[in-house]
């Protein structure tokens, strides 16, 4: 299997996942893979997954290029574009793992190890300073659809 790897920049490899990863050319892929790790000497490597199909291979795949990329103090990230792939790394519970994005700007600084910031810090005002939460002296009510399952049930009290 020929894989598409390119620079980004200086510092950052890109490696094209385009095809399902199965038993017939998991050995291939990670033969490949490795061989681009120590010739290239960047900082950081991003796999790029084009497909939306994540096999139990392709995530095992993933963790061992990533430990063998550690071990050459390498860091790396993974763009999945693909909802379903997203959703694949999620639910094996690998999306921070493997620094998931679903740009190429989200990856590099995911490599870098920075986390995007939330909403909120990014509408916080000019002069950098977030406004607290309002005090109250009643602690606030649970949110979201399962809140009322959350809380413990005492008989008795609704």
């Amino acid at each position: 299997m020929f894989l598409l790897s390119y620079h980004l920049d200086a510092t950052h490899l890109v490696v094209e996942l385009g095809e399902v990863v199965d038993l017939d050319n998991e050995a291939a892929v990670e033969r490949e893979i490795v061989r681009l790790l120590p010739c290239c000497g960047p900082r950081a490597i991003i796999m790029d997954i084009r497909t939306p199909l994540l096999t139990p291979r392709a995530l095992g795949l993933l963790l061992r290029i990533r430990g063998q990329a550690e071990e050459r103090g390498i860091s790396m990230a993974v763009v999945a574009a693909h909802d379903m792939a997203r959703e694949i790394l999620c639910a094996a519970g690998l999306h921070r793992v493997l620094r998931v994005a679903a740009t190429f700007p989200g990856a590099e600084l995911r490599s870098r190890g920075c986390r995007p910031e939330p909403e909120a810090s990014q509408k916080a005002r000019p002069g950098g300073r977030r406004s607290a939460p309002p005090a109250s002296g009643a602690s606030p009510r649970p949110l979201g659809p399962y809140a009322d399952t959350a809380r413990p049930r005492i008989p008795g009290e609704r």
